[in-house]
């Protein structure tokens, strides 16, 4: 991973380059949706409720909107009867998927420790 340079005095904004990413992606809900489209594909909004089983249809359809937004997940309409709406993950939220990959493997190797940590830090209180 590449040095980055810490400036004091930079604007608290811009101290950490990876800030913005974060509150995109990592907001909550964000990663199941984007996680979800990229290993099933198209989904329509029942289908991604379902899989989802914890998201409300109003937290679903706000996160939607938001993702769609920054262009991280496509909405196409199809005008029949009933209409039919899918959503599936853009080329720009398919760019995420190493970064996904990278923090599965970190989690599946690390997840445990964490658990540990917190034994050992929550039975020394």
């Amino acid at each position: 991973m590449a040095e980055m340079a810490w400036d004091a005095a930079a604007d608290p904004e811009q101290a950490c380059p990876i800030a913005p990413v974060v509150d995109i992606v990592f907001s909550r809900w964000t990663t199941p949706i984007l996680w979800t489209l990229h290993q099933d594909g198209r989904q329509r909004f029942v289908e991604l409720q379902r899989r989802i089983a914890t998201i409300t249809p109003k937290v679903l359809t706000q996160r939607l909107r938001q993702l769609e937004r920054d262009g991280l997940v496509v909405r196409t309409y199809h005008p029949e009867v009933p209409p039919r709406v899918e959503y599936e993950i853009s080329d720009l939220g398919r760019s995420l998927a190493p970064l996904f990959a990278h923090l599965a493997e970190w989690a599946s190797e690390n997840l445990g420790k964490v658990d540990q940590a917190r034994d050992a830090y929550d039975g020394a209180r």
